[in-house]
């Protein structure tokens, strides 16, 4: 019985597009299911869980973002946002809402597929603790949590590993490119945002932050009581 790599559901209302993922996909091993619209990609994340989500953002009735905002934290899948759009504001709004990619049209099949790979390793699990208490806060890498006092906030899978790598080096300051390395992202503004949106989850005060702080000039640092 042949064995895939992982089960990748593929979103566009666009049939050639589509039908030409779900191909180099299944060259490369992957078990593909399609959907042609986001109404219908929500049904079969209601019954199945897939490993990955490729996700067209323009699409009649429900976008893409949509889909991410209202399914995202539910489902806990790793998302990477199709745009034929270059404007950094679409793909900031991705972020915001809890994409963990995305990948401008026209794209080249083979980095579609190394993107894929990219977070489906950083994604494999280790039998390290991943459950960090400092302060009023916890952070449970594993559940993808951050409980705050009495409220608790998803995390998504860019965010955990940000939070990974500055756990294990608390105090060390995180520069905006070796952040963009870590997450394969490579514009400053939207890792501003993400660092904005973890604030959010973090802190009491996010435009004041204990914990969560910028080091001008330099970059990012998390430091841990």
């Amino acid at each position: 019985m042949k064995k895939f790599k992982a089960h990748i559901l593929v979103v566009d209302d666009d049939d050639e597009i589509r039908n030409l993922v779900k191909r180099y996909l299944d060259e490369n091993n992957f078990l593909v299911t399609t959907s042609d619209s986001a109404e219908d990609a929500e049904k079969k994340v209601s019954h199945v869980k897939f490993d990955l989500i490729v996700l067209d953002i323009m699409m009649p009735g429900k976008s893409g973002l949509d889909f991410t905002l209202s399914n995202k934290s539910k489902i806990n899948t790793p998302i990477i946002l199709l745009t034929a759009k270059a404007e950094p504001e679409e793909r900031i709004d991705g972020l915001e809402k809890g994409a963990d990619d995305y990948l401008p049209k026209p794209f080249e099949p083979k980095e579609l597929i190394l993107r894929i790979k990219n977070i489906l390793n950083k994604l494999k699990k280790d039998d390290l603790k991943r459950v960090i208490e400092f302060g009023n806060i916890k952070i449970d890498l594993n559940k993808l949590f951050i409980y705050k006092d009495t409220k608790q906030y998803k995390i998504n899978n860019t965010e955990k590993i940000i939070l990974e790598k500055m756990i294990n080096s608390p105090g060390q300051t995180f520069s905006r490119e070796s952040i963009g390395k870590i997450i394969n992202l490579d514009k400053e503004r939207s890792i501003d945002v993400i660092i904005t949106r973890l604030r959010k989850k973090i802190e009491q005060d996010p435009k004041n932050p204990k914990f969560l702080q910028t080091i001008r000039g330099s970059g990012y640092v998390l430091w841990i009581e």
